[in-house]
């Protein structure tokens, strides 16, 4: 019997997926899952007739492959990736390739890496995006881990991952070492919260202040996704505001207000205060997600307590006109926030990110693939050291024309008692970003003041810290200076 080009582990949804594509794109495959009977039902059923190899047991699993043997993970993240991989080890030879494809915290990935390498193997922990749509079809793919392995991988990840542009160019390129492919993959999933939110809290004031029906909803996001608002997310909430179930309801309406989420979002919020990044925007997309499931709480205070609302005149073309604008200017904020905690983390870790590239990858396949990510290939490409996404000549110009609209959205969310916190948030940061005085020189003093912290002066060179006996009491010692 022929050997297998590729071998995966783990046939849930995503996995079967991905063997399906695979195949389909020439490569003989091999699978195995925990629970044998997945792989019997998988091989006579859907994989039936196909160059899929079934094994019901790690040592012929790994014996059906070719060498060096490229063996992909999808397994839930955390202990049973860590149990697999373990699994696998014994079974293995020097230069042979393990891949983790599953949404697994990057530090988990910068550990396996180095222990992998340990044992003469090589190791892949690679961002897959596009649900088990983009699985079967073609998935944004991002790599990163042994720099040796991505010969020997290049070719199926290209091969079975999008293709966008004019040359259909692949949705996957090399990310960079260790955990560098699921850090990217964590930011995508952070913007992914916050571009959802987004669209959630514009669907709010098109229906709690401007009484649109979801058929009105429907049409508007139609036409958005016609222009410069092209997306995924925008073309799923169209189809999801126009979708009815076989009585004639709505679907979207009988859903229950509470959003669940699987820990990537809070991963991203909490390596951006790690990084010192201000991520405000996609935190706040996690905090609102958390603020959702609080129902039965939510549901008994509206009952203690009613909010006023100030009386507002309402054009509501007008105001759609700004929500457009508003919800785009939003959109930039959070990709400008993406793309900072990458840089940053990027200086941390020793990783050359290939921003342009990124943006190229998100093109097709995934979650947050949208018409203007290639103006951010075009911004990285005209200045690949962009301070700020926000900074490039494109999104300036659409920043400064959308914040007027803006500042009328919040304002009417603010009087309509509306909450719209993410579009709330992204303005502020781009309020505190084109700010060359922030008000942090008082918070400075308050913390000179209460703990000698001392502070720098206007003037003076930069590290150079001053300390001032506020009480007269305090005497001239100062706390050391450090910042995390």
């Amino acid at each position: 019997m022929s050997k297998a080009d590729i071998g995966l582990v783990g046939l849930a949804v995503m996995g079967e997926n991905l063997v399906m594509n695979m195949e389909s794109k020439g490569f003989t495959v091999a699978v195995y899952n925990r629970t044998t009977e997945k792989v019997t039902n998988f091989v006579e059923g859907r994989a039936k007739g196909k160059n899929i190899i079934g094994a019901l047991n790690v040592k012929d699993f790994v014996n059906s492959l070719k060498k060096p043997r490229r063996i992909m993970i999808m397994v839930k993240a955390g202990k049973p990736v860590d149990a697999t991989i373990d699994q696998l080890i014994p079974h293995l030879e020097e230069g042979d390739i393990i891949i983790d494809g599953g949404n697994s915290h990057f530090p988990d990935t910068i550990r396996r890496a180095q222990y992998v390498e340990s044992k003469g193997l090589l190791y892949i922990g690679t961002g897959v995006s596009g649900g088990e749509e983009g699985a079967l079809n073609g998935p944004a793919i991002m790599p990163g881990g042994s720099e040796a392995a991505w010969p020997h991988v290049k070719d199926i990840f290209t091969a079975i991952s999008a293709k966008a542009g004019e040359d259909q160019s692949p949705c996957c390129i090399w990310i960079g070492k260790d955990g560098a492919g699921h850090f990217v993959k964590m930011v995508h999933n952070g913007i992914e919260y916050g571009d959802m939110q987004l669209i959630c809290e514009t669907y709010a004031v098109m229906k709690d202040i401007l009484g649109m029906t979801n058929d009105e909803i429907h049409k508007t996001f139609t036409r958005w996704n016609e222009g410069r608002l092209d997306s995924y997310l925008i073309e799923i909430t169209r189809d999801i505001m126009g979708y009815k179930d076989e009585d004639g309801n709505y679907v979207v309406d009988e859903i229950l207000d509470t959003a669940g989420q699987k820990g990537t979002g809070k991963w991203t919020s909490q390596s951006a205060l790690d990084e010192g990044v201000a991520l405000t925007l996609i935190s706040e997309a996690v905090f609102s997600r958390c603020l959702s499931a609080l129902k039965e709480q939510r549901v008994a205070a509206a009952q203690q307590l009613q909010k006023k609302k100030l009386d507002v005149k309402i054009d509501r073309e007008a105001v759609l006109k700004d929500l457009e604008e508003a919800l785009f200017c939003s959109k930039v904020v959070s990709y400008a926030q993406g793309y900072s905690l990458m840089a940053t983390a990027a200086e941390t870790f020793g990783w050359t990110l290939d921003m342009g590239g990124i943006a190229m990858i998100w093109r097709g396949g995934c979650i947050i693939r949208s018409a203007f990510l290639n103006e951010i290939k075009k911004s990285f490409e005209a200045d690949p050291n962009l301070a700020n996404l926000m900074l490039a000549p494109y999104f300036k110009d659409v920043l400064d024309k959308g914040q007027e609209a803006w500042r009328r959205i919040i304002t009417l969310g603010i009087s309509s008692a509306v909450a719209v916190p993410a579009m709330s948030s992204a303005l502020a940061y781009f309020d505190g970003y084109f700010t060359d005085r922030l008000p942090a020189n008082l918070l400075q003093a308050q913390r000179d003041y209460f703990g000698a912290h001392t502070f720098e002066k206007l003037g003076h060179p930069r590290g150079e810290f001053f300390h001032v006996n506020w009480t007269g009491k305090g005497g001239t010692t100062s706390a050391s200076t450090y910042s995390i």
